[in-house]
């Protein structure tokens, strides 16, 4: 019986990448979205990834960000899954390689119970080019489920995960029931069930 279930935020809970987003406002949608694409296909460290496109971002206003993190377009399915995960007595989280910024607006939204993600640094209402966090590196998403079974008492059977991208691998490493959602090639490899389909409704169907 699942007992805890995580999900990936950007492109799996949110239909997009919210760097993208906020990189658009800079004229710099294109650089900062191919950056993400090597990340999320497993061809760039995600870390030298993060710092290379949060860099691009300095000078962006940090009111912007704001706004932009506030007007995401949620993935369909997104709320009803997570209300009806939580009615089965699951504990329903989301890790973020993206931004509190975003992830702590929806949560209210989506109706998760947390949310880890990174922070990005802004003084004088700009974004400075820095970002720290819970999910800096490619590992962090394994560390922290880790971390939360232990916390919560539960096996790695009654966890299931769910994301899109080559950051998600290590926390399909600790996870019975691995969902890869529209997801890159290299994590349908390691996934037990995969959607194509841009409907988070569609996990209830094979859990």
């Amino acid at each position: 019986m699942l007992k805890l279930a995580v999900f990936d935020f950007d492109s799996t809970l949110m239909d997009g990448e919210t760097i993208d987003f906020f990189a658009e406002e800079l004229g710099l949608g294109e650089e900062v979205a191919r950056i993400t694409e090597e990340a999320m296909s497993g061809r760039l460290d995600f870390f030298e990834s993060l710092q290379r496109r949060v860099k691009l971002l300095e000078g962006l206003d940090f009111s912007i960000v704001e706004k932009i993190s506030h007007n995401l377009p949620y993935m369909p399915g997104a709320v009803e899954t997570i209300a009806e995960l939580k009615s089965r007595g699951m504990t329903v989280v989301c890790f973020s390689g993206g931004f509190r910024s975003a992830t702590g607006y929806a949560k209210n939204i989506l109706g998760y119970d947390a949310d880890f993600s990174n922070v990005l640094h802004e003084k004088d209402g700009k974004l400075t080019g820095l970002v720290g966090g819970d999910m800096m590196f490619s590992h962090s998403k394994g560390d922290m489920l880790q971390r939360l079974q232990n916390i919560l008492g539960v096996t790695e059977e009654e966890t299931l995960v769910c994301g899109d991208g080559a950051n998600d691998l290590s926390m399909f490493a600790h996870a019975g029931t691995r969902v890869a959602f529209c997801a890159r090639e290299i994590l349908e490899k390691e996934a037990n069930i995969i959607i194509k389909e841009k409907d988070l409704r569609l996990i209830l169907e094979k859990i």
